[in-house]
């Protein structure tokens, strides 16, 4: 039975020089400026190249195909996303709700402000959604949200934890994709992040302090909030 052929997403050689490393740069920033503007379905090998100024032999030194370029896209894009969220969440010199609302409003800016990428990175995300990176990245997403949880919620139980970290972890890479497909003006998103905001720090709350009143901040308390913690 033959094997069906799996297409090479990995790098074919790191470079090693300051004349090389350029070169790579100068690559993938113009793979961006492609997948921004043509979307997944139209990026190529050779758009790229021609935007980057380079030929397409000097390309494939560093990457075999289009695969190859946006498997490196979505690894950058998983370290820095992991990067965001371990640096904000576990920074224990802020109150834990401090820092949520501060992740809240930098995430939702960064999906807005990266939106066209994004969405065309998702498009082609069958080419590596299976990839060890990819599950390592999901593990280290929710290694950092564990242990904020942990360290946010010290008498909920484990499981009581593990859901908070799952439930707001999931609500805001879903509903910031969803929020971001489109335009959005700067009060926009920071109005929005800041409600998002308010309800994940209400519901800790009402964790933290089971049987207590719920209590939900008035407009100038809210506007308050969302002024200190955005950045």
């Amino acid at each position: 039975m033959s094997r069906k052929k799996r297409t090479q997403i990995s790098s074919r050689k790191e470079p090693r020089q300051v004349r090389s490393t350029e070169l790579v740069t100068a690559i993938l920033d113009a793979a961006i400026q492609v997948l921004a503007k043509e979307g997944a379905q139209r990026f190529t090998t050779a758009r790229v190249a021609e935007r980057a100024g380079v030929s397409v032999g000097s390309l494939y030194q560093y990457f075999p195909n289009k695969a190859a370029i946006l498997f490196r896209l979505q690894c950058d894009e998983w370290r820095q996303t992991t990067e965001l969220l371990s640096s904000i969440l576990g920074d224990s010199r802020k109150p834990a709700l401090q820092r949520l609302r501060t992740l809240v409003h930098t995430f939702i800016r960064s999906e807005c402000d990266e939106a066209a990428v994004r969405v065309a990175l998702d498009d082609a995300a069958p080419l590596y959604r299976n990839a060890p990176e990819a599950k390592e990245a999901r593990a280290s997403s929710a290694r950092a949200m564990d242990n904020f949880m942990r360290e946010a919620l010290p008498n909920a139980s484990k499981s009581q934890q593990s859901l908070a970290a799952k439930l707001i972890k999931t609500t805001l890479s879903t509903v910031g994709k969803q929020f971001s497909e489109t335009p959005r003006t700067p009060a926009e998103i920071k109005a929005f992040a800041g409600a998002l905001a308010d309800m994940f720090c209400a519901y800790l709350d009402g964790l933290a302090n089971p049987g207590s009143p719920l209590r939900i901040a008035g407009p100038k308390r809210a506007r308050q909030a969302s002024n200190t913690s955005s950045i």
